[in-house]
């Protein structure tokens, strides 16, 4: 049987994150016992006092807005297809999941913008972008941001397990870390208790979330699905495999799913990832959550690209002709981390 390691919790705690920047160490680590309690009991939450300002997370969703108003062949002209770190623009239809599910969203997803050197990696390279006045400048500034907000987090966290600040902080130079823009269409024939995206956990080290409507819900200890309102200035964190498993199984990466809902809506999800090449196993100084915990190593970068290789269509086209093919010792989909570890 699956070990079941959330508490039967009924909401998600809310943590002010702002002395996380504080010079005083035990102000941070009265802020990372918090982030800790949470990652350990709930595997969500949300976070004020994140310094990002409403004026940037307003010029991002009127930037998304009018990009995403463009005709279907303009929005075309940046296809995710045309790219070479796996950044652009994602029609509906394009991604199929597990069982052959299709999401009504279109994206335009944005990758770590890496122009330092030759492109090494198949998703970390330079990013597609959009003819647009101000498009690349507003959704860059608003990456940078969010990209620092995960490297504070990050540190809040090893704090929390007792560790130096900085432990994470080795395995995040040129991350293949994924900004999504999505727009989910006005669907006014759904019910609201049709699921919109199915139960799953992430694969990267956490998501931090930046929700415009409701529908986001999350498995609790009980088997209950429990909802994650909209909360006023607030980011919804969530561990992922990759956390769960470089931590030992002391943070737990906790199913989620959102239901389709029948307004209009965007998301903005990033997805907080370590190097390419980094090999994820259980760090040496972090004491196992249980006895019976037994993960896999898996090198970050190649399981993140895996996944991508199952779901998007125009690369299932280039592995059908020989263009691309699955990384060496590549796992099946969805076999990592909680899926692995505890599954039934």
């Amino acid at each position: 049987m699956k070990k079941v390691m959330q508490t039967a919790f009924k909401s998600l705690p809310i943590v002010d994150i702002s002395n996380l920047y504080s010079d005083n160490l035990e102000e941070r680590k009265a802020v990372a016992k918090e982030l800790g309690e949470a990652a350990r009991n709930i595997g969500f939450l949300y976070i004020t006092g994140h310094n990002i300002k409403k004026e940037k997370i307003d010029k991002l969703k009127t930037i998304t807005k009018k990009y995403f108003d463009q005709t279907l062949d303009k929005k075309m002209e940046s296809y995710i297809g045309k790219s070479s770190n796996h950044s652009g623009y994602v029609p509906e239809g394009e991604e199929v999941f597990y069982g052959g599910s299709k999401d009504l969203k279109e994206c335009y997803d944005v990758n770590y913008d890496y122009t330092q050197g030759p492109q090494i990696y198949p998703m970390v390279g330079p990013t597609q972008w959009p003819e647009m006045d101000e498009f690349k400048e507003v959704v860059k500034d608003y990456y940078d941001a969010i990209f620092n907000l995960g490297k504070t987090l990050i540190k809040g966290f090893a704090l929390s397990l007792e560790i130096p600040e900085d432990t994470f902080l080795k395995f995040i130079n040129n991350p293949p870390s994924q900004l999504r823009l999505i727009h989910y269409p006005a669907n006014l024939d759904e019910k609201n208790d049709q699921p919109g995206i199915g139960a799953h956990t992430d694969y990267e080290c956490f998501t931090i979330l930046l929700p415009t409507a409701p529908g986001l819900e999350v498995l609790n200890g009980a088997n209950e699905w429990i909802d994650a309102p909209l909360v006023e200035d607030a980011f919804v964190i969530n561990i992922g495999d990759m956390l769960e498993v470089l931590t030992n199984g002391n943070f737990i990466a906790t199913s989620h799913r959102v239901r389709k809902v029948q307004e209009e809506r965007y998301a903005f999800p990033f997805f907080f990832a370590c190097d390419y090449k980094t090999e994820i196993k259980p760090l040496s100084n972090i004491k196992p959550r249980s006895e019976d915990s037994n993960y896999e190593s898996i090198i970050c970068g190649d399981h993140l690209y895996t996944q991508t290789l199952h779901i998007f269509q125009y690369l299932q086209e280039k592995l059908k002709k020989g263009e691309v093919s699955f990384p060496k010792n590549h796992t099946e989909i969805a076999a990592f981390g909680k899926f692995k570890n505890l599954k039934e």
